[in-house]
């Protein structure tokens, strides 16, 4: 991998670890998320607009990425309300492999190897140590039933956006009608739930929401740019060094508390994501 690809790989890392910090910028988590999802709609019928269409066939996968991201984002916001991004983030990026990997032990053909098999118990090594962290510091410990729904969540999209995206014959518009999907549902569950004062109202909110949004397809597009220059295991586990930028982010940032144990579990959900990737 050359050094430009590697640092487009990077760049895309941040980026989705700086959409989940904009999440954490505003007063309402749920406010926040709502505007990134109301952002989302319009960058994904920009995309919808400039692309060809997908597939008649790739509809009903549409659908249930699109209600499978209305859960992530849901269980996302919940767990942000209760704990430190450099806490939540971890988790709920680093057990999505694992449940990806263990998923597909038992319900796909593809053969799992030895390493996959070591990186998926190091992963749950370093979440279990990741949880005790939530029980010896006094945090909220509901974050963490959020945190791995929203883990769930993940694995699920991952494997239903998989198969979706080759059904569809336009990977590119597929992603495009996600946004869409998923934004507008996430929006229309907020406002039937909260009502229009979940709408945030100031300027600064909609800058970071509307922020976010672009970097989360930035790192979306990035990635998939990536990965028809280099091989996909290669690029899927750089990938998760956002992990290690959001921890930082919230150290740096929002002044979150960093200990040793916090350290010791980041180290082993990125050692066991790198495992179960590459």
């Amino acid at each position: 991998m050359s050094p430009g690809l590697l640092a487009a790989v990077l760049l895309a890392a941040f980026l989705h670890a700086a959409w989940n910090a904009a999440v954490k910028v505003g007063a309402s988590k749920i406010g926040a998320m709502l505007i990134v999802s109301v952002a989302e709609v319009a960058i994904g019928v920009l995309v919808v607009l400039l692309r060809p269409p997908i597939a008649p066939a790739a509809w009903p996968w549409v659908i249930a990425a699109s209600c499978t991201h209305l859960c992530y984002k849901g269980f996302l916001t919940f767990a942000y309300e209760r704990g430190d991004l450099s806490r939540v983030y971890p988790i709920a990026r680093g057990a999505a492999p694992m449940l990806v990997a263990l998923v597909g032990a038992a319900a796909l053909p593809d053969a799992v190897s030895e390493r996959e098999y070591a990186g998926i118990v190091v992963l749950g090594l370093g979440i279990l140590l990741m949880a005790r962290g939530v029980a010896t510091s006094r945090e909220d410990r509901r974050l963490l039933p959020f945190a791995l729904g929203s883990a769930l969540a993940t694995a699920s999209y991952t494997l239903i956006d998989g198969l979706g995206a080759r059904v569809s014959g336009e990977p590119v518009g597929y992603v495009g009608w996600i946004f869409v999907g998923g934004g507008a549902l996430y929006t229309l569950a907020i406002l039937a739930w909260k009502g229009p004062d979940a709408v945030p109202r100031r300027p600064r909110d909609w800058i970071f929401g509307t922020g976010g949004a672009a970097a989360s397809y930035g790192a979306y597009g990035i990635s998939i740019w990536a990965m028809t220059l280099a091989p996909i295991a290669v690029v899927a586990a750089l990938r998760e060094t956002s992990i290690l930028f959001a921890v930082l982010i919230g150290w740096l940032a929002f002044g979150e508390r960093m200990d040793g144990p916090k350290w010791s579990a980041v180290a082993l959900i990125v050692a066991g994501v790198a495992l179960t990737r590459l």
